[in-house]
């Protein structure tokens, strides 16, 4: 099924590298000018946003952090402008920052994870929902997590509270938004070789978790992306306030 969104304008956040990378790219290719956003990684979103021009399709680099809720709200507003509107938002900034065990917590870890993962989701599904009421198909569609459903590997409980929130988040504001025709859903991606666990997952973490994946291998950035542009597309239009897996069948539930 070839998904067409000619003409749409699109925000991916944390869109310089790994899953929000190959999403970016994905949308262009299905047609939309994209708004690349990201916090540090200022070389890896230009390639991006090279990549989308090769597509053919406009696009703007975004500079901001987006657990802060004027950094996020300026990142929203410039992709709005610079495209000319916004009719689907992806919210994949996120990261697990550091493993932290329990017995060695800290207030500031805690609140950073909580910040980069959950309310960067609150404060731009805020700021954009303005402009996808403008749209004839507004979407969002978050990043969470199978930490979000098995509480996190060793020292990520917080990230997976994080993820648990952005599940349950995103059911609440499906129902808040749908009478605007506004669908908002989340993707839940189980173990995939992106630099997130090239940072923070060791050789052997990343041998159990695979040992623990059905069909046997790491997943990849390009099996997520193809879910998202389906859940930005027409054809997805009466699915609204759901967590999908995509997971290798890590988690059967």
């Amino acid at each position: 099924m070839r998904v067409d969104l000619a003409g749409r304008k699109a925000l991916v956040t944390g869109a310089s590298t790994g899953i929000g990378r190959a999403i970016a790219v994905a949308l262009a290719r299905a047609g939309c000018d994209v708004a690349v956003g990201y916090r540090a990684s200022r070389q890896e979103a230009e390639e991006v946003a090279g990549l989308i021009r090769a597509a053919g399709r406009n696009t703007v680099v975004l500079e901001g952090d987006v657990a802060l809720e004027e950094q996020a709200k300026a990142v929203v507003e410039g992709a709005a402008s610079a495209l000319g509107g916004l009719d689907i938002l992806v919210n994949n900034a996120g990261s697990l920052i550091q493993r932290t065990p329990l017995t060695e917590a800290d207030t500031q870890v805690w609140r950073r994870v909580m910040g980069t993962n959950l309310d960067s989701v609150y404060y731009c599904t805020r700021y954009a929902v303005p402009y996808l009421r403008q749209s004839a198909a507004g979407r969002v569609i978050n990043m969470g997590s199978v930490a979000g459903h098995t509480g996190g590997g060793p020292g990520a409980w917080h990230y997976a509270a994080a993820k648990g929130g952005v599940h349950t988040l995103t059911m609440g504001f499906a129902r808040e938004l749908a009478p605007y025709g506004i669908t908002v859903n989340a993707v839940a991606p189980g173990v995939i070789d992106t630099p997130f666990h090239q940072r923070f997952s060791s050789e052997e973490r990343m041998k159990q978790m695979l040992s623990e994946v059905p069909l046997g291998r790491i997943g990849t950035p390009e099996d997520v992306a193809p879910l998202v542009v389906f859940l930005a597309s027409d054809q997805a239009s009466y699915i609204t306030g759901q967590v999908i897996a995509v997971n290798g069948g890590q988690l059967m539930r």
